[in-house]
């Protein structure tokens, strides 16, 4: 056993706690390690704990010799996050601008191995130039030994990826298998080729931003699930989506004593539908009400805007929200939509977060964009997440519930559990005019007073199909509520619902479209 006297061992600590310093800048004058203080945010005070602050490269080549630093660039460590363990790893981008080696690697793949083990979620600061050129197939290596664990892991326990920094390369593609993607405007970077290259290979002149950017990422691909307008913000907020998750696949998310009773009053809600099913109106209006106070927490909020996902709490559970939006394309159903929905249930799921839906939909969006743009598959794929999810899922329509897309929002037939209906709601193959259109073309044509006569029929048939009371009686609506009782009847059928098991027949794994 080997006996390092106190003093040296203070040194080396101090060493590896610090950024790299060129010899004639005093201790007073060091920079501030930024990899170090941005865990300081992201941790309760005091709470982290570094392993691996002593790790070197064992590559020499190219001048690597010189330059082995401790720590090799990344910092990692547990601590605790609103007094939860957290695993988290920071790269640091003032030690070969962050590029990822062995070594680098092996402290990656050794936090992920913890956090699997100690079944607790991970957080991956990524500030990295991408794979270490003078190391070769060992950084590529690397990487393999880091997304394969990001594969095994998902599921398991929560992954989330913080772009704090450009990310190239292959150093994208291990954000991109977790669960969560948080990036910063104007500072963080995605992409696997950057602006240089484009320009050399497809003669297109881009900018990084347009390229890979935060607000590119956050608008058009979706690929980031929280922008923030800077790191601060970006870590506080990792703090509080991890308050909505569980610590792995084994638990429940954390409950918290809520301040709103029960049956508050909704009142407002009584309006918030207008008159004319052709006027919109913002789901918003009906979500913020509807759960505890100040707890919705957006996902995804500028991309694929007809159709909201967030997170929120109901009498302080943890629920995941998913609602159209009327007023964004009528709340339609596109591609974007369905994808950013699916991805939604599936997290829920992998995290026994319960499901709660807000049908206002008339469809999925028609046109030769949407279909040669996939939309039989995403579309697909919305589907196959709600009959696959086995968590709670309560779903409520509160106007629109048109053709297949009623069928594929969360309805009695892919497997909710409990189905509410407002009275403005309208169950229907399609909307009164277009059936009418179809049902009595030819008394249409034959008639001496066409208005008049497609008024009457359209009168008939909005009485007979709708309402909500035809699925009512089919049992496909379990009640029909009055909008101001909306908080208080999901309550209770949340806690209702909340023992739920259901048994699958084992399998290797169901084949999700794609």
């Amino acid at each position: 056993m080997f006996d390092v006297p106190s003093t040296e061992l203070r040194k080396k600590t101090d060493r590896a706690s610090e950024p790299p310093q060129p010899a004639e800048v005093t201790e007073s004058e060091a920079p501030v390690n930024l990899a170090r203080s941005r865990l300081n945010i992201l941790f309760d005070d005091g709470t982290f704990e570094e392993i691996g602050a002593d790790v070197v490269g064992r590559a020499t080549d190219f001048g690597l010799d010189k330059k082995q630093i401790p720590g090799d660039g990344v910092i990692t460590g547990s601590g605790e996050v609103n007094g939860r363990i957290v695993f988290a790893f920071s790269q640091d981008r003032s030690v070969m601008g962050g590029s990822l080696g062995e070594a680098h690697a092996k402290k990656i793949a050794r936090i992920q191995d913890l956090a699997m083990q100690a079944k607790a979620p991970i957080v991956g600061i990524n500030d990295s130039g991408g794979a270490r050129i003078q190391e070769g197939i060992d950084s590529l290596g690397g990487y393999g030994e880091i997304f394969r664990r990001n594969v095994r892991m998902s599921g398991m326990v929560p992954q989330i990826s913080m772009i704090l920094g450009p990310c190239a390369g292959g150093a994208v593609y291990s954000p991109a298998l977790t669960d969560f993607v948080v990036m910063v405007s104007k500072q963080s970077y995605m992409f696997l080729t950057g602006p240089k290259v484009v320009k050399t290979v497809t003669f297109e002149d881009v900018d990084a931003e347009t390229l890979g950017g935060a607000d590119t990422h956050g608008r058009t691909t979706g690929i980031a699930h929280l922008v923030y307008k800077d790191e601060e913000q970006a870590l506080l907020g990792v703090r509080e989506l991890l308050s909505f998750l569980p610590q792995s696949y084994l638990s429940k998310p954390p409950y918290f004593d809520p301040i709103d009773p029960i049956d508050r009053d909704l009142s407002e809600l009584e309006t918030v539908i207008p008159v004319s099913s052709r006027q919109v109106y913002d789901v918003k209006k009906v979500l913020l009400p509807t759960f505890d106070k100040d707890s919705f927490f957006e996902i995804q909020k500028n991309w694929a805007k007809n159709i909201v996902v967030g997170f929120a709490r109901l009498a302080g559970y943890s629920v995941g929200v998913i609602a159209n939006q009327p007023a964004m394309m009528g709340g339609a159903l596109d591609y974007n939509a369905s994808r950013k929905a699916a991805r939604f249930i599936r997290t829920c799921n992998a995290f026994n977060v319960p499901i709660i839906s807000f049908v206002d939909v008339p469809g999925f969006l028609p046109g030769t964009g949407q279909e040669h743009g996939g939309i039989i598959a995403h579309g697909a794929k919305l589907m196959y997440a709600y009959c696959e999810a086995k968590v709670p899922k309560l779903a409520i329509i509160l106007r629109k519930a048109y053709g297949g897309a009623y069928i594929v929002m969360c309805s009695k037939h892919v497997g909710g559990d409990v189905n509410l209906a407002w009275p403005t709601a309208e169950v229907a193959v399609m909307g009164a005019m277009g059936a009418v259109e179809v049902l009595f073309s030819k008394e249409l044509q034959n008639a001496s007073d066409k208005d008049a006569v497609a008024s009457a029929k359209k009168e008939e048939y909005e009485t007979k199909f709708l309402n909500p009371q035809r699925a009512a009686q089919r049992g496909y609506v379990d009640a029909v509520i009055s909008p101001k009782d909306t908080r208080s009847k999901l309550v209770r059928n949340l806690k209702a619902t909340m023992g739920k098991s259901e048994e699958r027949v084992p399998k290797h794994n169901g084949n999700i479209p794609t």
